[in-house]
């Protein structure tokens, strides 16, 4: 996380761990490769219509979990390639609406750390990220709050810095996501105005992301506020389904941690952590449990004390 389709995966409540995501400040090092399968759930019973919190007593609660893939090379120690692919199925368990499963949207993305220097008897850092996604499979979007996606292919770009000294750090980051449109199966939809026509204009969105806590060679325990809005977008009307261009905003709060099991050449280490959606406009109020294990295949010849900078995995 992606990562990275924010809107839907903010919806979703993804996993946002620190095993070298695109969002967190850490890197792999050269020729190094993390990869590990992910698990989520999350559900909500109350939600925001526009501004109002109420529940729904016809879909009762929302589920989702999320099973995947997510991986991290290292071109070098400046430069990693990062990939994540989630199989999604949702469930409600009240009413007559059917869940759906399947394969969601391939998130790639380049992280490039171009600034690492002393500061105030600590290290900052600096890093820039880019990424896109694209649906994998044809899924149906116009199904909300069960639709496992929501097909629009995305572009983003993030701004991160992060200041460690000692075991303490602190990371921030800005993102800017940009969302193609999609089509949808009517020839006709309404939104604030009807439009007769079976493409949806998706509004653009911005994340922002605040972490802090300790990180050292082998544990993470962090705190993490995200927020994210969408930028334009209309509020569900009353007693109406959400529809995939509705204004989505969330804040959540939470906690990370990663533990590195075995500390040798090619390690072991697992994530656990949670989160829970304090503030929102158009959306579950979530909470969302998460683990997975990484591994890291070294293929370099070098020892690890060789080639291991202190932010570097």
């Amino acid at each position: 996380m992606t990562k990275i389709l924010l809107a839907l995966l903010i919806m979703l409540s993804p996993v946002i761990s620190s095993a070298q995501t695109d969002m967190d400040a850490i890197m792999m090092g050269k020729k190094r490769f993390c990869i590990g399968p992910m698990y989520s759930y999350s559900s909500w019973k109350d939600y925001w219509e526009g501004s109002l919190k109420r529940d729904n007593e016809n879909i009762g609660t929302v589920s989702t979990e999320m099973t995947g893939l997510m991986g991290n090379y290292g071109i070098s120690s400046k430069l990693n390639v990062l990939f994540s692919l989630p199989y999604v199925k949702t469930k409600a368990t009240a009413g007559t609406l059917k869940g759906m499963k399947g394969v969601q949207d391939l998130s790639l993305f380049i992280k490039w750390m171009p600034v690492e220097t002393e500061m105030l008897g600590g290290f900052f850092s600096l890093y820039g990220v880019g990424g896109f996604s694209f649906p994998l499979s044809n899924y149906v979007a116009d199904f909300l709050p069960l639709s496992i996606g929501l097909q629009s292919r995305t572009a983003s770009a993030r701004l991160m810095a992060d200041y460690q000294t000692g075991s303490f750090f602190v990371t921030a980051s800005a993102t800017y996501v940009l969302r193609d449109n999609i089509r949808i199966d009517r020839t006709a939809y309404y939104t604030t105005a009807l439009h007769l026509t079976n493409e949806v204009k998706m509004p653009d969105g911005a994340n922002f992301n605040f972490r802090t806590g300790i990180r050292n060679e082998r544990l993470i325990a962090e705190a993490v506020v995200n927020n994210w809005n969408t930028l334009g977008g209309f509020d569900i009307t009353r007693n109406n389904m959400p529809f995939p261009s509705n204004r989505m905003n969330a804040t959540t709060i939470g906690a990370n941690f990663k533990y590195v099991i075995l500390p040798v050449r090619n390690e072991v280490s697992m994530v656990l952590g949670a989160n829970t959606t304090v503030a929102g406009r158009n959306m579950g109020k979530s909470n969302t449990y998460y683990g997975s294990v990484f591994y890291v295949l070294d293929f370099n010849r070098k020892t690890k004390s060789q080639d291991q900078p202190s932010k570097t995995n």
